[in-house]
């Protein structure tokens, strides 16, 4: 009887022991380390170029560093493909964990209700929500929840060849936008004016268009003159009325009349130093600061009868709510939109916060143009911007307007003809 007591008192010691061993060195609140846990693979979308692979792909290898046990897969998608892309993958439940979403998205998205609700982010102090610029949160709020963060809110701006205008003797935009005379027809006038040589030698006074998708940009005629290709509520379509005849006229006679602006087809880029005048969001500037052979800038877009209201893109990272891995895809995207994170990206981007948008890094980057012109047609622009249209329809919307451009582009019919078509067209499709 005493060698099993004495037994059963040796095995107590033994266990007791191990209990104590199991936290030797580790006090009771020290954490375990970041890579004790099941390795994760999180899958990132977006539409981003190399440039800005290369930045997310050094992003994500930082925060693999500091969480050895997630690691992120980046994917990009094409703009123009990039809707169509997540609706395919909504359906065949292949959703990534994170992606970029850009305002005319958000709408048909947020009603599918495949958004992941982030509003605790508010809660995290370390994240710093008050940070942020109210107004570009609310693209992503729905009956008092958050189901996105903002990384770029970049108004539509004008790059412009300064060389081309100095040596063709005109005042550059920059200083008529101070006195009030950049307008709509002095635009019109210099690209006649900058227009010069014919075939492969030809140089064109300005493009509107990216990719012959991007009509949206000339919305910013309209919303210059007090109206819009739709009304604020997105349920009547509204460029059949006097502006948006004038915006189908100006560039028909720039096309076909002066010979300004490219014809439908072909692919001249404003880096090619072969146009004087493009538009585009502030984002491009990305490729601008790549340009050797000549000086260039950014002026804001004209002014009409209101004044200059340009277009505001928006971007935003989302968490779908179907991701197998929502705490991690939450630690992404926090990782993503911290000041650091958006100090980062704001390279190419026009940061949400307030506090990067105003901070040299931003205004002073390599081969940006003059901080005095990116606070003129950027940063003094914003306020007056209108957020790019969206609506759950969006896609069957777009597929409408363009169809009508490519009869202007085709001269198939006269402009007064295809807003008459494009409103019987667009109208149905805005009150479903």
């Amino acid at each position: 009887m005493k060698k099993l007591w004495i037994s059963l008192l040796s095995v107590i010691l033994v266990l007791i022991a191990a209990g104590c061993g199991g936290n030797a060195g580790q006090s009771p609140n020290e954490s375990k380390p970041a890579d004790s846990g099941k390795q994760v693979e999180l899958k990132f979308l977006t539409w981003g170029n190399q440039a800005h692979l290369d930045v997310y792909n050094g992003l994500a290898d930082e925060f693999t560093k500091q969480n050895p046990n997630i690691k992120v897969t980046i994917d990009s998608v094409p703009f123009p493909d990039y809707q169509q892309k997540i609706s395919v993958l909504a359906a065949g439940k292949e959703l990534p964990d994170v992606a970029w979403m850009s305002e005319r998205m958000v709408p048909q998205f947020m009603e599918n209700g495949i958004f992941a609700d982030v509003s605790d982010f508010a809660n995290d102090a370390e994240f710093g929500m008050d940070d942020f610029i109210p107004s570009t949160l609310e693209l992503f709020r729905e009956n008092d929840k958050l189901y996105g963060i903002p990384f770029s809110t970049p108004p539509s701006v004008m790059f412009y060849n300064k060389t081309a205008f100095q040596n063709a003797g005109l005042t550059l935009p920059n200083e008529l936008a101070k006195e009030g005379k950049w307008t709509w027809d002095q635009f019109v006038k210099d690209a006649k004016t900058l227009t010069s040589g014919t075939g492969a030698n030809k140089t064109y006074g300005a493009n509107f268009f990216r990719d012959w998708k991007t009509w949206i940009v000339l919305s910013s005629y309209s919303w210059s003159n007090g109206s819009g290709p739709f009304n604020k509520e997105m349920t009547e379509f509204t460029w059949d009325d006097q502006y948006g005849l004038e915006t189908l006229k100006m560039l028909q006679q720039m096309m076909f009349v002066d010979g300004s602006h490219p014809k439908a087809g072909e692919q001249i880029s404003f880096e090619s130093g072969k146009i004087g005048m493009f538009f585009d969001v502030y984002s491009y500037v990305s490729k601008a600061r790549e340009i050797k052979d000549f000086e260039w800038s950014i002026a804001p877009m004209p002014s009409g009868s209101q004044g200059s209201v340009p277009m505001l893109g928006q971007a935003g990272y989302v968490i779908f709510k179907d991701s197998k891995h929502p705490e991690e895809a939450k630690k992404f995207l926090k990782f993503l939109a911290s000041k650091d994170g958006i100090q980062k990206t704001s390279t190419f981007f026009v940061p949400p916060r307030q506090s990067v948008l105003e901070s040299d890094e931003f205004m002073k980057q390599p081969n940006n143009p003059a901080p005095e012109d990116i606070k003129q047609a950027v940063i003094d622009e914003m306020p007056k911007a209108r957020l790019q249209p969206g609506h759950i329809q969006w896609q069957k919307i777009d597929t409408e307007i363009l169809f009508g451009f490519d009869q202007l582009f085709g001269q198939i019919a006269e402009p007064e003809q295809i807003v008459k078509t494009m409103a019987d067209k667009v109208g149905p499709l805005l009150s479903k």
